[in-house]
């Protein structure tokens, strides 16, 4: 019997998440509380495989969440029952503009207080998201992008690591992006701001692209790049960390950083790794 619990961050995704887990065939109870966790299990491992693929979301509104939680694992563990974890998270900044566009109320907010509500919650999950065996951040994902995760996950014969990396491109007169891990500057690079005919496009335009890379300097930078990334990944997987944010930065986010970017998502895709993109600012003026 295959059991995946799906838990995280209030408006991570848990809701989509559940859906794609139950378009994956498995049988899927959401908010259930945990106390009952043990006695669930127990049916459907009585069910002669009629429920051989289970998944249960949990989440904080329980009040007793912790304890119960907890005691429901370790009788799980005892019991030779085994499961996976999926903890959702996402940073501050999109789960506050999550809440605020769905007009909903965060489970722990005070008066209203979105973000001191994300913070209570933050703290109250570390502890599960320290046992969970896969940790998902969706906070440059669409839902194509969590369904493609999902099932990459549970993609039987390939190995698994616990790393996804966000290839991010942003202007620096828009500021730094604040979850960056790793920035790179290409203002050195060609700049087709200044030609009329490129103005208006982006570097997901072949026209930027060849302009921006036909020069020996953008060709080394990109190996070079390509590189050191390629040697950092193994490292930051043996270090433990799940979530790497690439940012590439230029002077407004639209041309160079948007084609470097690109060329570093699809370097790092063809290499098999769990990899999504985000252009932050090339909508901007």
């Amino acid at each position: 019997m295959h059991i995946v619990i799906v838990t995280g961050l209030s408006g991570s995704g848990k809701s989509e998440a559940m859906n794609v887990m139950e378009d994956m065939g498995f049988y899927c109870v959401d908010n259930l509380p945990p106390a009952l966790l043990p006695k669930f299990v127990e049916v459907c491992s009585s069910s002669q495989g009629a429920l051989d693929k289970v998944a249960l979301g949990i989440d904080i509104r329980g009040y007793k969440f912790f304890k119960d939680l907890n005691e429901s694992l370790r009788f799980m563990e005892k019991n030779d029952y085994k499961f996976d974890i999926i903890f959702l998270e996402a940073d501050d900044n999109t789960l506050v503009r999550r809440y605020k566009m769905t007009r909903r109320k965060h489970p722990l907010a005070l008066e209203d207080n979105i973000f001191q509500g994300i913070q209570r919650e933050r703290a109250m999950l570390e502890e599960l998201k320290q046992q969970s065996g896969y940790i998902i951040n969706t906070t440059n994902m669409k839902p194509s992008d969590l369904k493609d995760e999902i099932n990459n996950i549970f993609k039987e014969g390939k190995e698994k690591t616990n790393l996804i990396i966000s290839v991010t491109s942003f202007g620096f007169k828009h500021g730094i992006p604040i979850d960056a891990d790793l920035v790179f500057d290409v203002r050195f690079m060609p700049n087709p701001y200044y030609i009329e005919d490129l103005k208006e496009k982006t570097g997901d335009d072949k026209e930027i692209r060849d302009y921006v890379m036909n020069s020996n300097q953008s060709v080394i930078f990109k190996e070079k790049l390509q590189d050191m990334i390629e040697f950092l990944i193994p490292n930051y997987i043996k270090e433990g960390k799940n979530h790497l944010v690439i940012a590439i930065g230029c002077t407004g986010g639209r041309h160079r950083s948007v084609t470097i970017a690109n060329l570093l998502y699809d370097f790092l895709k063809d290499k098999g790794y769990r990899v999504f993109k985000k252009h932050r600012d090339y909508t901007l003026k």
